[in-house]
């Protein structure tokens, strides 16, 4: 008994002498539970709201001041005409578009009823459905207040621009996407790395007439292919199997898809280079990227209804600008115009990333 004391003893001592397996034991529930915590809300905060009206009467300034006081919608820009509005979403600077019919008020009066037209951007249904609901409730509530129980209203009308059928399967396909990358690239390359170390091989490749960047290249390369075949598998199953549209460029969306390869390569990199078990790769991989990757990049919980701390990390998450891109790609049939600063977040992302991998790795040997 007293030597199973004591061996259990030294177990314990083992475990919390290793700060990193220590970190993770309790460390790893308590990030989960705030991220779980705080990331799955299904409230928006803060919709950014544009206007297109037609009429320009008392009503019709009545209910865009109604909107404007929900504490829901922030208004950003007037809009006139239905080409500025899909510009705007195109962009991404709103959310959702009112747009009132010509001669509202005179209408409401002599018919008893006018229409309200309220667009969302349907590249993501949930969140679309969440706020198209929210601009119910504004005109249900203005509706109540200035007509109480007459049969004289205001009638919303919804619609999911670049997603009307309301397809799930367009919200997940680039989330998928982003999945998978970065799976098979940052994760595989980072074990894949620390094996060689963690193995001992690492030091008879280092001694061999390869250098250390060649190293890297060769252990790269049959992940960058491998994950480039996947981007072109998982397009052609959306688009054959699912029937998710590709209203863009498809060379564009491979270029992005590389870049975004590229991007996820030089994660995993560096991931290795500050590890040197799989076992840790594969828990700061776990943690670090998958769980972001779903629950701060727009994947499934909208990143908007997330405290100001939480949105401010999802900045450095690769995966929500991918989001971005290739939902505007597939689903909006945007052009580089329109997304050439995530572009730019993904260069210099990868930029940080490759020259502190290089000179980690340099340190070390």
């Amino acid at each position: 008994m007293h030597s199973f004391r004591g061996f259990l003893l030294k177990e314990f001592y083992h475990i919390f002498r290793d700060r990193r397996t220590a970190a993770i034991l309790f460390g790893m529930p308590l990030i989960q539970l705030l991220l779980f915590g705080f990331a799955i809300r299904n409230e928006i905060q803060e919709v950014n709201l544009g206007i297109y009206d037609q009429s320009h009467d008392a009503v019709t300034r009545e209910i865009t001041d109604k909107f404007a006081s929900s504490g829901y919608f922030v208004m950003r820009q007037e809009l006139h005409s239905t080409a500025e509005i899909e510009h705007a979403f195109a962009e991404g600077s709103i959310a959702e578009a009112i747009v009132f019919e010509p001669d509202f008020a005179a209408k409401m009066i002599r018919e008893g009823r006018a229409t309200v037209q309220v667009l969302t951007d349907g590249s993501n249904p949930n969140v679309s459905k969440i706020i198209t609901g929210y601009a119910a409730s504004v005109l249900q509530d203005y509706r109540n207040t200035a007509f109480g129980a007459a049969e004289v209203g205001v009638e919303a009308v919804p619609l999911m621009m670049f997603n009307p059928e309301l397809k799930s399967v367009n919200l997940f396909v680039p989330g998928l996407m982003a999945l998978i990358l970065m799976l098979v690239s940052a994760l595989m390359t980072s074990i894949s790395i620390t094996r060689e170390k963690e193995s001992g091989t690492m030091e008879v490749l280092l001694v061999s007439s390869l250098r250390p960047v060649e190293i890297i290249i060769g252990k790269v390369v049959p992940y960058f292919l491998l994950s480039f075949v996947n981007v072109v598998t998982v397009v052609a199953l959306a688009s054959f199997v699912f029937g998710v549209p590709c209203r863009g460029s498809v060379t564009l969306l491979m270029l992005e898809s590389l870049l975004f390869i590229v991007t996820a390569l030089s994660l995993g990199i560096f991931i290795s280079t500050i590890t040197s078990s799989q076992q840790v790769a594969m828990m700061i991989s776990l943690a670090g990227l998958l769980l972001p990757t779903i629950l701060l990049s727009g994947f499934i919980f909208p990143v908007a209804s997330m405290p100001l701390p939480l949105r401010m990390i999802s900045n450095f998450i690769p995966a929500k600008w991918y989001l971005i891109i290739v939902r505007g790609i597939m689903l909006k049939g945007t052009s580089f115009g329109y997304i050439w600063k995530e572009t730019l977040v993904h260069g210099v992302m990868t930029t940080v990333l490759m020259v502190a991998s290089i000179k980690k790795f340099k340190t070390r040997l």
